[in-house]
C-alpha cells in the first residue's frame, strides 16, 4: 500500500489519482486527511485570487480609459479589448462559483485602491471618481 502522506510531496499527480482512486473505493482509513484538506482549501483561494486579479486588471483599464488622456487615443482599442476579456474572465469565474459574487463585492473596494496606487503613477485619478462594482461589470462601460 503507498503511503499517500509521503507520495503528495514527492509526485503530487500520483497522489491525486491514488486519492481519488481511494474516495472511490471508500478506503477512508489510508486516506491522506490532511493535505486533502490543505488541496480543497487552497483551490478555494486559488479562484478568489484569480477573481482579485481579475478585478484589479479590469479597474486598471477601466481608470486608463477614463483618465490617461495622453495615451488614450493610441491605446484605446487594445484597452477596450482587455476589459472584454477581463470582464469575460469574471463572469466566467462567477458562473461556476456563484458563491464568490458576496466576496468580490465585500473585496471590492480595496481591490479599487490597489488599481488606484498601481496607477497612480502614470496618470492623476480625481478623489471623487470612484466606480461601483455594479458600473464596472455593465459589458457597454468603459470608463
Amino acid at each position: 500500500m503507498i503511503n499517500l502522506k509521503q507520495l503528495h510531496d514527492r509526485d503530487f499527480n500520483l497522489w491525486i489519482e491514488k486519492t481519488k482512486e481511494a474516495i472511490q473505493n471508500k478506503d477512508f482509513e489510508n486516506m491522506d486527511w490532511d493535505n486533502l484538506l490543505d488541496e480543497i482549501d487552497d483551490m478555494g483561494k486559488s479562484e478568489k485570487r484569480s477573481l482579485d486579479s481579475y478585478m484589479q486588471r479590469l479597474i486598471e483599464h477601466i481608470l486608463k480609459l477614463k483618465y490617461w488622456d495622453s495615451e488614450v487615443e493610441r491605446s484605446r482599442k487594445g484597452w477596450q479589448q482587455e476589459v472584454v476579456n477581463f470582464r469575460n474572465r469574471i463572469n466566467r469565474i462567477l458562473k461556476k462559483n456563484p458563491s464568490l459574487k458576496n466576496y468580490l463585492k465585500s473585496e471590492y473596494f480595496d481591490i479599487y485602491q490597489d488599481a488606484i496606487a498601481t496607477m497612480v503613477f502614470d496618470f492623476e485619478i480625481p478623489e471623487d471618481g470612484f466606480v461601483e462594482i455594479e458600473q464596472i461589470m455593465k459589458n457597454d462601460y468603459f470608463g
